[in-house]
């Protein structure tokens, strides 16, 4: 009996370390939850100076905005006789607010929702059939479709990932070739996590992000999800709603690097508003 308790002693460790590793092979998708720290100051606000005010197309039910080179793209969501408004996506022409649209789904069967460009390819969600489609980014001509799991909201991307929003609290990081789910971030204030989270811009090393039904602008760290700023975006709010009752929430976030300016407008909105962050 002691030669097997001794036995067992010395095989134990192994066995862990084994365990261990067969969890570890099994489970590749990494998730970063960093919960906030008891009495943690709420994000510090972003100032940020109105550079110039834009037609809009109000027939657009903003889902995602971002530039292309100097072409301003905007998607649009809506499903027949519920929200008739066009699922598609074009370019924005600023000086008369009109979109060309350069792809339009069924809305019959497809809510589109964001758009990003990568690597010469433009990805766009659908809301809840789990299915995107890719473009070519100069002729716009559909190359494929895919899948993912869960709703689609907001797209963007850094140097490797896409990265999608899905209305909860997590940012997850897709394989722009397989699709499948790197890792996930959780978002997180000095509240606890920020549900919500739709529209999405990646600058300069750091995700912004649209919560849906809010009147901010959130600046996500990648790694850890944590709400490092907050634009507070209110009194633009309450001017639309002054100009338009029907104007519907703030959505829309598209960073211009070649002029440092950030646009951003909201569903059915009659103005693009382009801001520079202090």
């Amino acid at each position: 009996m002691a030669l097997i308790f001794a036995c067992m002693k010395i095989l134990f460790p192994f066995c862990s370390a084994f365990i261990i590793f067969i969890m570890a092979c099994t489970n590749s998708t990494q998730q970063s939850n960093t919960p906030p720290t008891p009495g943690e100051a709420a994000p510090a606000i972003i100032d940020y100076t109105l550079v110039n005010a834009h037609p809009h197309d109000t027939s657009f039910f903003t889902e995602g905005l971002e530039f292309n080179g100097d072409r301003l793209l905007e998607s649009s969501g809506g499903q027949k006789e519920e929200t008739p408004h066009p699922s598609a996506f074009g370019v924005l022409d600023l000086k008369t607010g009109q979109v060309s649209k350069k792809a339009e789904l069924d809305n019959a069967t497809f809510f589109g929702e964001g758009i990003t460009v990568f690597n010469g390819k433009i990805y766009q969600l659908t809301w809840r059939n789990q299915k995107g489609f890719i473009y070519d980014a100069t002729s716009y001509k559909k190359i494929k479709e895919f899948n993912f799991q869960g709703d689609g909201w907001g797209l963007t991307h850094d140097s490797t990932h896409l990265i999608m929003s899905d209305g909860s609290s997590n940012l997850k990081f897709l394989d722009p070739e397989t699709f499948k789910v790197a890792s996930i971030v959780s978002v997180v204030d000095n509240n606890g996590p920020v549900s919500n989270i739709n529209e999405l811009e990646f600058i300069d090393g750091h995700i912004y992000a649209n919560v849906w039904q809010s009147d901010h602008i959130i600046k996500i760290d990648p790694i850890s999800g944590k709400v490092v700023g907050r634009i507070n975006l209110d009194s633009l709010v309450r001017e639309i709603k002054n100009k338009a009752p029907d104007a519907d929430v703030l959505n829309g976030i598209a960073y211009n690097p070649a002029t440092k300016s950030i646009f951003v407008t909201g569903k059915l909105w009659p103005l693009i508003y382009e801001i520079r962050l202090n």
